[in-house]
């Protein structure tokens, strides 16, 4: 980015004030989302930061391969920033240790709400145990040598939410920055995200806090800015099949004025088709086709399209990595050329 800002706290008043209006927009840690392609791909959209979807500290500690491809990186994805989670402190700790050598910056997530996970007291379940995460945060920053960051919820919905307590806890404990999602491990995804819990939290600590919820354009990028002073935004589910949300929030807040990597169509089959393609060449070059990311991506990136049904015959009927990619890309391309003729 050209220009950089933090929010700095008013000594006079105590509240933080914003230096200017240009901050940090992140591409959410994401499961099934965030792989290395998509990461590339959103960087060239005009992310900042992006992370790797969570991968459990149990699968990387006892060397799956899978959890390992969730892990990869690139050299034009800097700064390179895994995302883990468990519920045991010392898996946790020989994953940081496992991962520093490789790593600008490790993400500990306390935000996921998936059963899956929070049945193993992980994620946000650990919010409800906030004597245990915050063991977990000291011992893995002890191990190590590279900053460590954390994506927290407000609370588990059941107790009193306790986000505002434990930030600055965290803080003390000497975390780098904190992301927070404003709801509740109760209400996953439903409802409104609590921008003025964020604010209180940005308010009880010094260091940078990214706010994270109902992000999904430029206008709702600014009401979150103006109702959270947050030190950056983290984007979600508003990025998945749209990594253009990056360059369409910057230009329309006047942050960058350079045109989209896309070029200036403003149809919607050419944007998705410049995006697809080139989601399947960072695939190549990186990670191989794989079939279930394109699968995942090849749906949100034709969703709400006109016939779109089409698309999804070909996910259904070409089992080869490399023809569903090719199906993909002729399909949005014949699209593209249908709806300027």
């Amino acid at each position: 980015m050209s220009q950089k800002c933090w929010n700095r706290r008013c000594p006079e008043t105590g509240v933080h004030q914003r230096l200017n209006m240009v901050v940090p927009l992140a591409l959410a840690p994401m499961a099934g989302v965030s792989d290395l392609p998509f990461r590339l791909l959103a960087r060239e959209c005009g992310a900042d930061v992006t992370i790797t979807e969570f991968t459990s500290s149990a699968g990387l500690s006892r060397d799956v391969a899978n959890s390992w491809l969730k892990v990869e990186s690139d050299p034009r994805e800097k700064p390179f920033i895994p995302q883990i989670f468990g519920g045991d402190k010392d898996e946790m700790v020989q994953t940081v240790k496992m991962l520093q050598d490789k790593a600008d910056l490790i993400d500990l997530n306390f935000g996921c709400p998936a059963p899956k996970v929070t049945r193993i007291c992980a994620g946000a379940a650990l919010m409800g145990e906030p004597e245990a995460l915050v063991a977990i945060v000291d011992a893995c920053i002890d191990a190590s040598d590279v900053p460590i960051s954390a994506k927290l919820r407000m609370g588990t919905g059941y107790l009193d939410n306790n986000i505002v307590e434990l930030a600055p806890r965290l803080e003390e404990s000497g975390i780098f920055r904190l992301c927070v999602h404003g709801r509740t491990l109760k209400q996953k995804y439903d409802g409104k995200a609590d921008w003025d819990t964020i604010r209180q939290v940005v308010e009880e600590v010094d260091i940078p806090v990214f706010a994270n919820g109902d992000v999904v354009d430029a206008d709702s990028a600014q009401a979150c800015l103006d109702a959270t002073g947050a030190d950056g935004l983290m984007i979600g589910r508003g990025a998945i099949g749209r990594p253009m949300v990056f360059h369409d929030i910057k230009t329309n807040l006047n942050w960058d004025s350079s045109p989209p990597p896309w070029g200036r169509t403003t149809n919607p089959f050419a944007i998705r088709s410049w995006c697809w393609n080139r989601y399947v060449v960072f695939a190549e070059e990186t990670t191989g086709l794989q079939r279930k990311w394109l699968n995942r991506h090849a749906v949100a990136f034709t969703k709400g399209l006109e016939g779109a049904k089409h698309a999804r015959e070909i996910l259904t009927k070409e089992k080869d990595p490399e023809k569903m990619a090719a199906g993909i890309s002729k399909w949005l391309s014949e699209g593209s050329e249908h709806s300027e003729s």
